[in-house]
């Protein structure tokens, strides 16, 4: 007998958490209004530093959009062919960003280097009033985005596009400023290669914590050798193996299992009340709680008619 049940916590209809489409749709207006207004600044003052202020606005307003499209893709209902709908949108939309947001630091720091040698001329004081007015725009967009950061890692990647743009501006006002006092034209370089080490550590990080959900690895904050250990610790529960955890997407930890329980299990109805205790362990007794569960119950004799190594 192989007495075989399958258990599956809760709804799983629907995508996961919110997509916050409205808050980045006017996030990326706004950056596209600031790159406009960065490049016509920089053609009347012929600034190099405002223009390649512009060319980062224009690659986050790039990111923002891969944003918003992830953010309507989530919302997509699954269906036979996507089974988890395009949950996995937002994941995929923040490695890019961050990927795209790494380039862009390691370009500044690149061009800053080179241009600690060859310091070209800046017309300060009209790079104030554009810088000023990006800022403006880069301070309203993270108020924007702010309320909604954390909740996805689209977010999160939005979010920080905007960040990177903000600390853009301010380099170019801080640069500008100095030049002006001072006439230290290295000013703009010094603090753009600030800019990109400031940045860089919390893209990496994202880009980091994205390439661990697409490689299926376990979520963050579970530890599987105490999930095993639960379980087995669990009356009736005789062995484990495929033991398996990993993240669709923010919010949605995915966790499956073979489970051999007592071979009385299959003859007297308590196999159901094994799947009941099963679900309510992964989904509440751990510090990531796991809904989305699937587990089979095997006899104590099954195992030998299963293909392949288990662990």
């Amino acid at each position: 007998m192989s007495g075989h049940d399958h258990s599956h916590g809760h709804s799983h209809d629907g995508a996961p958490g919110e997509s916050h489409q409205g808050r980045i749709a006017l996030a990326l207006g706004i950056t596209v209004a600031v790159f406009v207004f960065q490049v016509i600044g920089s053609i009347l003052t012929g600034s190099l530093a405002l223009l390649f202020d512009s060319a980062h606005v224009l690659t986050d307003a790039g990111g923002l959009a891969m944003a918003l499209l992830a953010a309507r893709l989530m919302t997509r209902p699954a269906t036979s062919k996507r089974t988890w709908g395009f949950a996995r949108a937002e994941v995929l939309a923040a490695t890019a960003q961050a990927a795209v947001l790494l380039a862009v630091g390691l370009i500044v720091l690149v061009e800053g280097v080179q241009r600690l040698f060859n310091p070209t001329e800046i017309a300060s004081n009209q790079m104030i009033i554009f810088g000023a007015i990006g800022l403006l725009g880069n301070v309203i967009s993270m108020f924007v985005l702010m309320g909604g950061r954390s909740k996805n890692f689209n977010m999160r990647a939005a979010f920080l596009e905007v960040v990177n743009d903000a600390l853009g501006s301010v380099a170019v006002i801080l640069a500008a400023v100095v030049i002006s006092l001072t006439g230290w034209m290295q000013a703009d370089a010094v603090v753009a290669m600030l800019i990109g080490a400031l940045i860089l550590p919390r893209t990496l990080k994202l880009l980091l914590e994205t390439i661990h959900v697409l490689l299926e690895s376990t979520p963050s904050g579970l530890d599987l050798d105490e999930v095993r250990k639960h379980i087995l610790a669990l009356d009736h529960v005789r062995s484990l193996h495929d033991l398996h955890a990993s993240q669709i997407a923010t919010g949605l930890p995915v966790l499956s299992a073979h489970v051999v329980v007592a071979d009385e299990c299959f003859y007297d109805g308590h196999a159901p009340q094994m799947l009941d205790a099963l679900q309510t362990c992964v989904a509440g007794h751990f510090q990531v709680s796991i809904e989305h569960s699937t587990f089979q119950l095997e006899p104590t004799g099954h195992a030998k008619h299963e293909l392949g190594s288990h662990n």
